[in-house]
């Protein structure tokens, strides 16, 4: 074994070990009596794995098969631009051929030759929260046309297994990672490690000061001053709002859009109709105590901007026990777009954060880190900002006439 093959089995540890001794089989054609072909069987002779193309079919068989040579099947199965130069009708012919026999290309054996993993690593905080499942699709929409596969870890809501989860990834020589944000969980000790180890690195829902590691991040500040716009336009000045934690920095950013579009309005906004979510997170519990508690202080509003749509849902319950009707006596908006926005009683006025292209977004990023590292490249971070589309539904009308 060279040199260069020494380096193949170091790239993927143990993998020789693992693989034991594979066939090349080559077809061979039964007939019946009246000369018809009736299938093919495929007779095998031993090979060394490093060789090995296929499942079970190889290049060499395809090429035995439709009578072109090894070199110029291999061009067109890889689909490279060295397939440029064959003609259409000889790649056509090659790709039938190989259709018919089964050929699987064998991407561990194009990993070890192009030392290339070709895999992304994902970090999702909870794979069962929809703000994680929307972005994973857009990922996964991306990378299944760049030819990237996602390798996804999920946290289940666990900081202390984000660097675990990190080392599996960066163990398994993924060429960049996706990181799908929890303000509560990451900071910049937790990524430093990516500008350490010159890893190609997207973060999703925040972007960090002092951290060379790109990102793509909501508007949230334009995502509110849409939906005030919007109450605004409606008639309705009496407006209440329930902040988010003071913990996330999406609370500051929602509420600075708010003040900002209060301010040029010339908007005023009223203290006593403004409170605080207490809890780390939101919740539907906190949600209709905070509504019940703006009804007590000061009653008569006639819209309310919630922090999120969980929030929101639990503004319109209680508004509904209080005996008011949404949105004739009191208009609620959200913010997020969750899945169940949309079958709400009333269906919800929201902001939609577009959390697919979010995620599409932070695969082309990394798409175009991974082939700068790749082209040995200088890797400089790239910074996405999407902004919100306001999904006007059943919630909001204009303000009650007295």
């Amino acid at each position: 074994m060279g040199a260069e093959d020494t380096a193949h089995t170091n790239l993927f540890p143990g993998m020789f070990q693992a693989i034991p001794q594979v066939k090349r089989y080559t077809t061979v054609k039964n007939v019946d009596a009246a000369g018809r072909i009736v299938n093919y069987t495929l007779r095998g002779i031993s090979r060394n794995p490093i060789e090995y193309e296929g499942a079970m079919v190889t290049i060499r068989d395809v090429a035995g098969e439709s009578g072109f040579s090894v070199t110029t099947v291999s061009m067109v199965l890889n689909d490279g631009t060295a397939a440029n130069r064959i003609s259409t009708r000889t790649r056509a012919h090659v790709w039938k051929v190989a259709r018919r026999l089964g050929y699987r290309p064998n991407l561990f054996a194009r990993s070890l030759r192009s030392r290339r993993s070709h895999t992304l690593g994902v970090v999702v905080f909870d794979l069962t929260d929809p703000y994680c499942t929307q972005i994973l699709r857009g990922i996964q929409n991306h990378s299944r046309s760049s030819g990237l596969f996602p390798l996804v870890t999920d946290l289940q809501d666990d900081r202390s297994q984000f660097q675990p989860c990190l080392d599996m990834l960066l163990g398994r020589r993924v060429e960049g990672i996706i990181t799908i944000a929890n303000p509560l969980y990451l900071d910049s000790k937790l990524l430093s490690e990516f500008s350490e180890r010159q890893v190609p690195a997207v973060m999703i829902g925040r972007q960090l000061s002092g951290v060379q590691v790109s990102s793509v991040v909501a508007d949230n500040a334009e995502g509110t001053r849409q939906a005030l716009k919007h109450l605004f336009d409606l008639g309705h000045s009496k407006i209440a709002f329930i902040r988010g934690p003071k913990i996330l920095v999406d609370s500051i950013q929602r509420w600075r859009g708010l003040e900002s579009f209060a301010k040029e309005a010339g908007l005023k906004l009223d203290d006593k109709l403004i409170v605080d979510i207490k809890g780390r997170n939101s919740t539907f519990a906190e949600g209709y105590q905070l509504t019940e508690e703006l009804l007590k202080r000061r009653p008569g509003f006639t819209a309310l901007v919630a922090f999120d749509d969980l929030t929101a849902c639990a503004a319109v319950r209680a508004l509904t026990s209080a005996g008011l009707r949404v949105p004739r006596d009191c208009s609620v908006v959200g913010f997020d777009d969750i899945p169940s926005a949309a079958f709400y009683n009333p269906p919800l006025t929201t902001v939609q954060q577009q959390l697919e292209m979010q995620g599409s977004l932070g695969a082309e990023i990394i798409e175009e880190l991974i082939r700068a590292t790749v082209e040995k490249r200088a890797i400089q971070p790239k910074h996405r900002k999407v902004i919100p589309r306001l999904i006007v539904r059943e919630s909001t009308s204009p303000v009650p006439q007295s």
